[in-house]
């Protein structure tokens, strides 16, 4: 029996997902942010979302691991976190001033980046990419990531 990795299909796709995961990394460093704290930056100024539990669902991220970002980017400036109403225990998050600029200024980064990848593809290539990967990802069986 043999198998050839760089033939498989399961390699390719973490050989392309690791190279767009790097650049976006660059792009981001000299902000100081990570991929965690960027995509928790779009989910709470982009996508309106102020639980933890539910920022960590809608990324498929351990809600350990976002917690921690959220720790670390309450640190640097970036949000802030409150008691929820009612109920003490509840937390909610929202985006200070430093961290809307810090969104506005990494947005056209990984607009950047996302180009990167769409201009090797025609644009039908690339909706046939966008549809089977959502094909490949929405299996329920997924654990979630700690990125």
């Amino acid at each position: 029996m043999s198998y050839r990795l760089h033939e498989s299909l399961g390699y390719r796709l973490t050989l392309a997902s690791r190279v767009q995961q790097r650049r976006l990394e660059e792009k981001l460093r000299p902000l100081g942010l990570s991929r965690l704290d960027w995509v928790i930056l779009v989910s709470v100024g982009y996508d309106g979302l102020r639980r933890p539990s539910d920022i960590s669902d809608h990324l498929g991220v351990d809600r350990t691991a976002v917690s921690r970002a959220l720790r670390r980017m309450e640190t640097s400036g970036l949000l802030a976190r409150r008691n929820g109403k009612g109920d003490g225990r509840t937390r909610t998050v929202a985006l200070t001033d430093a961290g809307r600029d810090t969104l506005a200024r990494a947005t056209p980064l990984a607009q950047e980046n996302a180009a990167l990848i769409a201009e090797r593809l025609s644009p039908g290539e690339q909706d046939l990419l966008a549809r089977l990967l959502t094909k490949l990802i929405t299996d329920d069986d997924l654990p979630p990531s700690t990125f």
